[in-house]
């Protein structure tokens, strides 16, 4: 059978875990709301910014894994609902989860997720590892946003072009978060939750 318990070495008790799991859903969301604060760029006759905020789901999945990463987009994306001004450009509010963005705004709860389940999943959460998994994260995020977009400006090929507007920075922002990652995991090699076997 297999069980999810820290590593040994983490020297932490079990009903502290929790506490501590919260902390960084918390942290992460604050995070992702920070990077919110550089505004978006748009393209000639886009209706959705270019936005360093992605970035944020693909962290929180490299760093958290698939549950505490999710949870943390999550968090923010509720805050967000709420009427906070915390997505790029000070947007806040239900107004942007139906306009173009939407689908976006949704699939970084997926991206974050898709991205901690294949690093949570690996033997060590290394540069080989991580570039795969981000970039599987931002194709699960344009599976959410484009169609959505699509259906948001009634025009699917306006909808697929910009997209192609997208990848080049999108591709950028896969390969910086993945150094970034890996150069946490060298240095805190136990923080994410691993399956280990246990015998019964």
């Amino acid at each position: 059978m297999t069980t999810d318990s820290p590593h040994p070495s983490d020297g932490r008790s079990g009903g502290a875990r929790p506490a501590a799991d919260l902390a960084r859903v918390v942290v992460f969301a604050a995070f992702t709301a920070v990077l919110g604060t550089f505004p978006g760029i748009y393209l000639a006759g886009a209706a959705v910014p270019i936005v360093l905020q992605n970035t944020g789901p693909l962290l929180a999945g490299s760093l958290l894994g698939a549950r505490r990463g999710a949870a943390s987009v999550l968090l923010l994306l509720v805050l967000v609902a709420l009427g906070l001004p915390l997505l790029s450009g000070g947007r806040g509010g239900i107004a942007p989860f139906f306009g173009p963005s939407g689908g976006f705004l949704v699939g970084w709860i997926a991206s974050a997720l898709v991205v901690g389940l294949i690093v949570s999943a690996a033997r060590k959460p290394t540069l080989a590892v991580l570039l795969p998994a981000n970039l599987a994260g931002i194709a699960v995020d344009y599976l959410f946003g484009v169609p959505f977009m699509a259906q948001a400006i009634g025009d699917l090929r306006a909808a697929g072009v910009a997209a192609l507007g997208y990848l080049p920075g999108d591709l950028t922002k896969v390969v910086l978060v993945s150094l970034v990652a890996a150069a946490v995991h060298r240095a805190f090699p136990h923080s994410l939750p691993r399956r280990k076997a246990a015998k019964s």
